[in-house]
């Protein structure tokens, strides 16, 4: 079982940066065996694909409206996704989540059943 952690959420101005974090605390496996991902969720909106990481960091998928840069420090259990450039239509709950699998295709990445493991996520608010 792998539990989740968010943090970094909170308000910034259109135009704006934020780096989120979500450290994982997991049993059994090494953590850089887990590809994890981000996902928001928008009010009244389905929850959509940010970005993706494999377990060593060398792939990364990120959604074509996101301008960011996601890493991992498998050392810390930790991922990161630096986030810039917000608009307002950034505005969401962000989740984190984690794989069973390694690494995952491009399209699979996307997708939510590939992932295992949520986070509570985390409120980001873009005003304008």
């Amino acid at each position: 079982q792998v539990q989740l952690v968010e943090s970094g959420g909170g308000l910034v101005q259109a135009g704006g940066s934020l780096r989120l974090s979500c450290t994982a605390s997991a049993s059994g496996r090494p953590f850089s065996t887990y590809a994890m991902g981000w996902f928001r969720q928008a009010p009244g909106k389905e929850r959509e694909f940010v970005a993706s990481i494999s377990g060593n960091g060398g792939t990364t998928y990120y959604a074509d409206s996101v301008k960011g840069r996601f890493t991992r420090d498998n050392a810390k259990s930790t991922v990161y996704l630096q986030v810039d450039s917000l608009k307002p239509e950034d505005t969401a709950v962000y989740y984190c989540a984690g794989s069973r699998f390694t690494t995952l295709t491009q399209v699979s990445a996307t997708t939510t059943r590939a992932y295992t493991y949520w986070g509570q996520g985390t409120q980001v608010t873009v005003s304008s």
